[in-house]
């Protein structure tokens, strides 16, 4: 029986888009890879369709180290309705309580502080979790409320950008697993007079550089001239997802051992343990493994070789 035949191109890397409002991820994602005429393609944890901003798209062989990117830091630049709450926590939803707002820029830097640090989080009702395989906004839009556990996140950084009543400017600089939305109801809720968000985006994924973001606009028009070498050019390194990890370099020998899954021994006069980026001599990627405290390395997520 005949394998059934490729539509699309064996592409490899990280394309960093500046995702539009109005859209889910996963519907951008889609047109992104069709423009790339990519065969296989996923993007690294989902933004509201009301926020804009960083969205690695994961592309190939990149596709195995999507991970990496979810579980990065992340920044936003967030501006928060003070004196309204909706049933989303986003302007998108219902207004279920309107309270007047008598808040100062003194009371608002004099709440950030209890917002910054290691929280537990109790995630929105309208987030793609998962309750019994099915995610729980689909409960919330059929009026169900499920109970969930609150979730260890980090704030590292919630810095104050303006304020001009009733819209409140903040920066956060957060671990994965926070919900921006649920952040701010918290923080309205806290001042006592509600909020929600109106604008959210997302500028830092990990170490990925703001001004190496693509608008999606941009990216069409290049389609257009139907010479893909325009787009492959925005195309990231496979293992710029791994960045964070320290480098190993092999030898022909152990990287030919690597390739076929094996464990190697070797001599580790540099002492890195851990996870780490493996490379060839001749600076080829390889993929990731671990180090353990023996010395030999344990390959985890490892590139097709040609």
């Amino acid at each position: 029986m005949s394998k059934p035949r490729k539509r699309g191109r064996d592409i490899d890397g990280v394309f960093l888009l500046d995702k539009p409002q109005g859209i889910s991820s996963n519907d951008i994602m889609q047109k992104v890879k069709h423009l790339f005429q990519a065969n296989k393609a996923g993007h690294t944890g989902a933004l509201d369709p009301l926020a804009t901003g960083m969205l690695p798209i994961c592309f190939g062989e990149a596709t195995k180290f999507s991970q990496f990117l979810l579980d990065a830091d992340k920044r936003y630049q967030v501006t928060a309705k003070l004196g309204e709450r909706t049933d989303t926590s986003d302007a998108e939803g219902q207004v279920v309580q309107v309270r007047p707002v008598n808040i100062t820029e003194t009371d608002i830097l004099t709440a950030l502080p209890h917002f910054r640090g290691n929280l537990l989080q109790v995630p929105t009702m309208f987030s793609a979790l998962k309750h019994k395989g099915k995610p729980l906004y689909e409960y919330a839009r059929a009026g169900i409320t499920v109970e969930r556990e609150a979730r260890p996140i980090t704030i590292f950084e919630l810095t104050f950008i303006g304020y001009q009543a009733p819209y409140l400017t903040l920066e956060v600089h957060c671990s994965k697993g926070t919900y921006i939305r649920t952040l701010i109801d918290d923080l309205g809720e806290y001042l006592g007079c509600g909020a929600h968000v109106t604008v959210l985006r997302r500028t830092a994924v990990a170490d990925y550089p703001i001004e190496a973001m693509i608008d999606f606009n941009h990216l069409k028009i290049l389609s257009e001239q139907q010479d893909l070498v325009l787009l492959d050019q925005y195309l990231l390194p496979v293992d710029s997802a791994v960045s964070k990890l320290s480098v190993l370099t092999l030898t022909e020998q152990q990287s030919k051992a690597i390739s076929f899954g094996q464990r190697v021994k070797f001599d580790n006069v540099q002492q890195i343990y851990g996870q780490v980026r493996l490379f060839t001599e001749q600076k080829q990627f390889l993929g990731v493994a671990i180090v353990d405290e023996n010395n030999v390395i344990h390959p985890q997520r490892l590139i097709a070789q040609s």
